[in-house]
């Protein structure tokens, strides 16, 4: 870990107890939030921006639920404040929807049809531009740990009682942070630790260790986008 990486970590760990730590991170990381805010906006964002604050909390969230599992804590903040801001164009654009509605009840056939032609392309747009930089960096990162995307399609697993075996080892992977140190660290998957740990065949897991690679980097390292995915495919090895 070069030195500024293990110095923000350190001023995230101490801004998680110090309320008076965050604000003097935020301010230090103005810049940052406004770079973040520009690219969902196009353009510079003004003090009187809405997006700005949001931008601001979306950061002092990211201090509040980081973990040094989660890799990067610039790249983990850069996603919170996206996704915070297309939530936030999301309400706004159902309000927008809601006003219009309401004023010219009249003619709500004419309404409905211009609703579903714009069909919220904007944030579509936004969400799909994010998931294929998740992708990218995911892709990425698994070449560090001798993984492609192809043996992840290739090592998924097929059959029930397989996907509730995997789904087991995750749920307990995902609550015991020292596992998921482990792996980033070791850059193996602890099978062992994971067999005994979520009381499941160590051979299951061995078979689906390159699936397993992929699903643990998801799981420490800010991908949100994907995680809310693949914890909808594992879901039922246990509250996720």
């Amino acid at each position: 870990m070069d030195p500024d990486t293990h110095q923000i970590i350190t001023q995230v760990y101490q801004a998680k107890k110090d309320n008076a730590a965050a604000d003097e991170l935020i301010a230090a990381y103005m810049p940052f939030i406004r770079s973040e805010t520009a690219k969902f906006l196009n353009r510079p964002p003004e003090q009187s921006d809405d997006e700005l604050s949001i931008a601001m909390f979306a950061f002092y969230e990211a201090i509040r639920t980081y973990s040094r599992v989660r890799g990067s804590f610039l790249k983990f903040a850069a996603m919170k404040i996206k996704n915070r801001l297309i939530d936030h164009y999301r309400k706004e654009k159902r309000h927008r929807i809601t006003v219009s509605l309401d004023e010219e009840s009249e003619d709500r056939p004419d309404l409905i049809d211009t609703i579903k032609d714009e069909h919220d392309s904007f944030a579509e747009g936004e969400i799909r531009e994010a998931t294929k930089q998740e992708i990218a960096e995911l892709s990425a990162q698994m070449t560090e740990f001798g993984v492609s995307m192809q043996d992840i399609a290739d090592n998924s697993p097929k059959q029930q009682r397989t996907l509730e075996c995997c789904q087991k080892a995750v749920y307990y992977a995902r609550h015991n942070s020292e596992i998921l140190e482990d792996f980033l660290r070791t850059k193996r998957v602890p099978i062992a630790k994971l067999a005994e740990g979520a009381n499941v065949e160590r051979k299951t897991l061995e078979r689906h260790r390159r699936y397993l690679v992929a699903v643990l980097l998801i799981c420490t390292n800010g991908y949100e986008i994907l995680r809310g995915h693949i914890m909808q495919v594992l879901k039922g090895g246990g509250e996720a």
